[in-house]
């Protein structure tokens, strides 16, 4: 750390209990770095205390090197640290030593109160660096930053609305106020939900299940099957391959088996539910055509090789198919009904040699 000699750092004598900077090292002490931050706040605070008192406005000043000193080995001992400033000019304005002797005093912490400076700090006053200047903004700058801050406050207290008061149906539209004005009418409706639901997939299912049967019953009246002499109740129900489900007679929809059940209660005079002769009391023992057969001899009904009827049942156990003997030809040929045989769900007539039937089933009896 450089010494200076008390005469040049003040231009005069040195203070009493200073000690002379050629006096042997043993009897001087060096002032540590939270002595000279202290000075240096003290040289701040004389600087604009004679600032104030010169009546000048505050302005940027330049910083102010402070050169360390040497005190005496005493007077810091003691407690009170006298205050060692040099000559120096700030801003235009001269300040010496003998100029701030009315100032008001300042007081000097305690070493051990004052704070720790960080290293920048203390190496920049060892080496008698200057401290950055700080910049002022200049008045015009600041006076557009608070007309634009001002700005922002004024827009938002504008209107959110850029129209004029309004009537319609009793509501008044207020812009100033952003007041909504409603009339008891319309105050005491409440919001009803109840005719709004959401489609279920079983309505979505029943929706597709009703466009399957519109075509079926398209294509059926297409095929010519009533000018043939078809007369089941059903043939636009979904088939089996379709997802079809059982009719009232407990067979599946457009199968062989339903259209001869149905062909059976029309001749017994059963047109309508409750029918006279459904699966449960006409093939109990299996419902599948190559069962039929069995069921009719359970029963002792009429069955024949060899001599159909109009009525009879056609049937043929080894492909699992029943069709409805409609008339009985000469040079043993018959004609029958039947669905779906050749095309699924479909009704079809048919010419054949009665010998290649397998069985003819007559008449339930009950």
């Amino acid at each position: 750390m450089p010494s200076s000699n008390m005469d040049d750092l003040f231009g005069t004598a040195a203070p009493a209990g200073a000690v002379p900077a050629d006096a042997p090292i043993a009897q001087q002490k060096f002032l540590t770095r939270r002595e000279l931050r202290a000075a240096e706040a003290a040289a701040a605070a004389v600087e604009s205390s004679a600032v104030e008192a010169a009546g000048v406005e505050a302005v940027a000043v330049a910083p102010v090197d402070v050169t360390p000193v040497v005190v005496s080995t005493a007077a810091v001992d003691g407690g009170a640290m006298p205050l060692l400033l040099p000559d120096f000019s700030a801003g235009g304005i001269q300040i010496s030593a003998a100029s701030i002797q009315d100032a008001p005093s300042v007081t000097v912490a305690p070493v051990g109160a004052t704070r720790k400076l960080r290293r920048a700090e203390v190496r920049r006053i060892h080496a008698g660096t200057a401290a950055p200047r700080t910049t002022r903004k200049h008045p015009a700058s600041v006076l557009a930053t608070m007309a634009v801050v001002g700005g922002l406050f004024a827009v938002a207290g504008l209107p959110a609305y850029a129209f004029t008061d309004t009537q319609s149906d009793g509501a008044k539209l207020t812009a100033a106020s952003q007041s909504v004005t409603v009339s008891d009418q319309a105050e005491s409706v409440a919001a009803v939900r109840d005719g709004y639901e959401a489609t279920t997939p079983e309505e979505i299912a029943a929706a597709t299940r009703d466009d399957v049967r519109a075509a079926n019953n398209a294509t059926y009246l297409a095929s010519g099957a009533r000018e043939l002499g078809d007369d089941y109740p059903w043939p636009y129900e979904l088939g089996e391959e379709q997802g079809g489900g059982l009719s009232v007679l407990n067979y599946y929809y457009r199968q062989c088996t339903d259209f001869v059940a149905w062909r059976i209660n029309r001749d017994a005079g059963s047109y309508k539910a409750p029918f006279k002769w459904v699966w449960s009391n006409m093939t109990p023992t299996g419902g599948n055509a190559s069962q039929w057969k069995y069921a009719w001899e359970k029963k002792g009904w009429p069955v024949s090789t060899t001599t159909p009827a109009v009525g009879d049942v056609a049937w043929w156990g080894s492909i699992n198919h029943v069709a409805y003997v409609k008339q009985v030809l000469d040079n043993g040929f018959i004609v029958i009904e039947e669905y779906n045989f050749g095309q699924k769900s479909v009704y079809n007539q048919r010419t054949i040699l009665a010998s290649s039937v397998e069985a003819f089933l007559g008449a339930p009896v009950g």
